[in-house]
Order: structure tokens, then sequence, then C-alpha cells
């Protein structure tokens, strides 16, 4: 993933925290990482893997909706993924993927108590590092629940502000009237549509 690099220093302005990993990637929507991405190579299966849920990487067809409309707003915002990256950078909380005998995905929050704090300090201690060494200054949590952990990993943290837009999931009702209107206006409010959004993108890619 890319970063801004200001006074010879990597620091990224604004990082944009995923939840959790069902595709193992932030938002891992194929099309999206074949298309504007242009992200290309092989994907090695695992040895052993869920008779329901095949890795097959970049070869699978089957739209990820939240992935789809995340990356679809990305790509309205940005000319490119070099301008997106120019001061954004897309973390997932979790990168592990939990699937359940049925197939169902099975997220952080939906865990055991002490399997979910297991796996959160875990989490919490790498979202903590990882902010202080891109000099993170803000972390926008994609729903309430990445937003609650940024709060507690970074509570000792002053000099990063953390917010939240929502989350871009169909199991959401209020995502399915118009995500990519709704995520708009509140990276607006927050100010930070314009550093999304750079105005003046060919000259950063120049410098």
């Amino acid at each position: 993933w890319g970063v801004c690099v200001c006074v010879d220093v990597v620091c990224v302005c604004v990082l944009i925290l995923c939840p959790d990993a069902s595709r193992q990637v932030p938002f891992g929507d194929a099309e999206a990482a074949r298309g504007w991405l242009e992200i290309t190579g092989a994907v090695e299966r695992p040895a052993s893997e869920h008779p329901k849920r095949p890795v097959v990487g970049l070869a699978l067809e089957r739209r990820e909706v939240s992935g789809s409309r995340f990356w679809g707003l990305m790509e309205e915002l940005c000319s490119s993924p070099q301008a997106f990256f120019l001061s954004c950078y897309v973390h997932n909380y979790c990168p592990l993927c939990f699937i359940a005998e049925s197939g169902r995905n099975v997220t952080p929050p939906t865990l055991a108590r002490a399997d979910r704090a297991a796996l959160e300090r875990v989490c919490d201690g790498c979202l903590e590092q990882l902010v202080r060494l891109l000099r993170v200054e803000w972390v926008v949590g994609v729903g309430k629940y990445a937003e609650g952990r940024a709060r507690r990993a970074l509570r000792a943290n002053q000099d990063t502000s953390v917010c939240s837009i929502m989350h871009p999931s169909p199991i959401n009702p209020q995502a399915n009237r118009g995500w990519a209107g709704q995520a708009k206006a509140q990276l607006a409010a927050l100010g930070l549509l314009e550093v999304i959004q750079p105005k003046n993108t060919s000259k950063h890619l120049q410098s």
C-alpha cells in the first residue's frame, strides 16, 4: 500500500480502518483489485481450506459488496490509486478470516468473549504500532466497531484523531440507501474529503 512522504519521514494523513477481513485484505473485492487497483499475480491455495470457501484469489467472480462500494467511492474521488495512496493507507484491524462450519463469515465481535479479548489485544497492539510508525493524523474507522477499537488502542496517543464513517455492508439497511453519498457527506463534515481527494493530484505524483 502507498503512503505520502513528507520532509523525509514516512507519514500518512488518513488511515482507513477496516474492521475484519472476509477476503484477508481490506475490502477485498476481486474485480476492484483487478480493475482500478491493477493488482496482478497468483494467490496460492493453503494446504487446508474450508470446503465451502475455496481460495481462488483474483479469479473470484462473485462481487464483495462492501469492497465494491468502498473502492468504487475511492475511484470516484481520486484519479488513480496512486493519488489515493498519497495520503491514505487502508488497514485491516483484524486480518484473519474466521469461517463457521456452514461457510458463514464470523466477525470478531461475534467471537466468544475470551477469544475476542485475546484477539483484540494483539490487533490493538498492531494498530498502535502502525499508527506510530506512519505518523498517522487521522484514523477513520469504517463502522462503529473499528472506531471503538481504534479509540481504545490509541487512548494514550494525543497526536492522532479518531472518527468513523458508515460501514458499507449490505447487512446495514442504511448503507443500502446510497452508501457512497452518505460516506462522502461524513468525510466532508470531518474535513477529510479534500485530503482524500487532492486538487493538485498531478503535481503530487510528479514530486
